[in-house]
């Protein structure tokens, strides 16, 4: 190879990196609106699609009896909130809180908190074969962690 060539793809490749990271960034986000938009206007299709079938979302609850314990939800449970929770379009404000922050990405894993208008989610995406971002862990607490106690 030749010195120009060689230094032409040596100070091209940040950029090219860089070039990825955005890519990626913007697949991370587009799960992560995939997961909450798809909530807002009843679409389990688009909750599919930012999801991975082994999701794991989870939450700790207080029982009526003052013992905590933790609540699964599963990838099929997201899929049904995804097409029922609003379908009556009062679940929501009509401008919903949507603030995504991707606080890392490692090659194919990411973190992301996204900040909505009644809770908070922890995300851990991760990239597959098919370079496709995809949620596969959520934690999750309300604003108000007061509202995670059963009534009865």
């Amino acid at each position: 190879m030749n010195r120009a060539l060689m230094l032409l793809l040596f100070a091209v490749s940040p950029l090219l990196a860089q070039a990825a990271d955005v890519n990626d960034n913007q697949l991370i986000e587009r799960a992560v609106r995939d997961y909450i938009e798809s909530q807002h206007k009843p679409d389990g299709a688009r909750m599919a699609r930012g999801i991975d079938p082994k999701l794991a979302k989870r939450t700790y609850w207080r029982a009526a009896d003052g013992s905590e314990f933790i609540i699964n939800t599963d990838h099929d449970a997201m899929v049904r909130v995804a097409n029922t929770y609003n379908k009556d379009g009062s679940k929501f404000p009509a401008q919903p809180r949507v603030d995504i922050k991707i606080l890392d990405v490692d090659q194919r894993v990411a973190t992301v908190k996204l900040t909505a208008d009644e809770w908070i989610d922890y995300m851990h995406l991760y990239k597959n074969q098919q370079s496709e971002w995809k949620i596969i862990n959520v934690l999750w607490q309300y604003h108000d962690t007061a509202r995670q106690v059963s009534k009865k």
